[in-house]
């Protein structure tokens, strides 16, 4: 990426030489050429709010900022761009969309997430640290910035306009103002689930901002939950991308011998997960876990893994995802262990299953969902 103060090399996480997606957009590169041309002071607190792949904090690392991601790769894929830049180890703070945000903000940038209840919940955790002489700049590419994104600008921290757009991205300028009288945060937010989903049928559901379909239970959960193996005795099951942890907590109700573990690469998600399960109150053992995937889960050493994959890396569609979802089952699994998927019938995961496990069988079917299953045979 060519910023005013150089050129960096940039990677995703993990990294993949096959990868041709890019760490990095055009809006990155617009709020860098904005702050470069305008001259912009970039001292006190600089807080920089969903940056992707750590390109904004790589270039504003002599400014010594904090990143705050929901994101498991996208902090790692930091961690990886710092060092390849050769910053020294702690010049960028990075923090979860979970931890408290620092008390004072000076200048605030926030790259504008795919979800628009993150952002929400991101300005009102921020808002009492933003004061009147606060910089505030957003940046996004032009289809991700909509009226409802200005004016959640314009409610929680001030006046807001946009700019003109440039290469298909555009900027926001907040004037911050700290009388202004905020909304209450609704965020994590509560609902009850329908009848008819098995053993989740009624149950509580916990949802943090920015997990999907936060405000009601999505339809591939909920042909997942019609649909899930019967699980017996003191297994070791895995829900893995587990969003709120709905499908975890559900076998984790019909088996209360299992042992549970929620695997997301969300920060909010999981956090979603484990207050699900509490609100429950499952009698079972359980662990909630940030992470990539199934990585640092012993080989051969889990009795079934349950997953929804998601087909979309912010605004990309790959299914690279969900390759390495299932490549992570098979290793993880032991012989005979069990990955059941749920997905869109278009989008053909039992090739990638049958490629992977020599096997994949058809339990259920419907116009749009499929729930599949994959036996680790020994040997594989």
């Amino acid at each position: 990426m060519t910023t005013p103060w150089g050129e960096l090399a940039l990677t995703r996480f993990p990294e993949d030489p096959r990868d041709l997606l890019r760490a990095w957009d055009a809006s990155d590169e617009y709020l860098l050429r904005h702050l470069a041309a305008e001259g912009v002071v970039l001292s006190g607190t600089v807080v920089v709010v969903g940056d992707r792949w750590g390109a904004l904090v790589t270039a504003l690392a002599p400014h010594r900022p904090v990143q705050i991601t929901d994101s498991f790769l996208s902090q790692e894929a930091t961690r990886a761009n710092l060092e390849r830049a050769g910053v020294e180890p702690g010049a960028v703070r990075l923090l979860t969309t979970q931890d408290p945000p620092p008390g004072r903000v000076d200048v605030l940038l926030v790259r504008v997430p795919k979800s628009l209840a993150l952002l929400e919940d991101q300005l009102l955790r921020l808002a009492p640290a933003v004061h009147e002489g606060t910089l505030v700049v957003g940046t996004g590419m032009v289809k991700e910035i909509h009226t409802s994104t200005l004016q959640l600008f314009d409610r929680i921290l001030g006046p807001t306009r946009t700019s003109l757009a440039e290469k298909k991205a555009r900027l926001i300028f907040c004037t911050p103002a700290p009388s202004l009288e905020r909304p209450a945060n609704p965020w994590p937010y509560g609902y009850t689930l329908p009848d008819g989903i098995g053993a989740a049928s009624g149950r509580a559901v916990v949802n943090h901002a920015g997990v999907f379909c936060a405000d009601r239970l999505d339809i591939g959960t909920r042909f997942f939950l019609q649909h899930l193996p019967k699980s017996r005795g003191s297994q070791r099951i895995v829900d893995l991308g587990c969003g709120n942890g709905v499908v975890g907590t559900a076998v984790a109700l019909a088996n209360p011998e299992a042992e549970m573990l929620f695997v997301d690469e969300s920060f909010q998600a999981v956090a979603s997960a484990e207050g699900t399960y509490q609100a429950n109150g499952v009698p079972g053992q359980a662990e909630f876990r940030v992470g990539d995937g199934l990585a640092g889960v012993p080989a051969g050493s889990v009795d079934l893994v349950l997953n929804n994959p998601p087909f979309h890396s912010h605004q990309a569609t790959t299914d690279a995802t969900a390759w390495r979802m299932f490549t992570g089952a098979r290793r993880a699994l032991r012989p005979g262990g069990e990955l059941w998927v749920v997905g869109n019938r278009h989008l053909g995961y039992h090739v990638k299953l049958r490629k992977l496990f020599g096997n994949s069988e058809l339990v259920a079917g419907g116009p749009k969902f499929v729930v599949l299953k994959a036996v680790k045979e020994p040997g594989v």
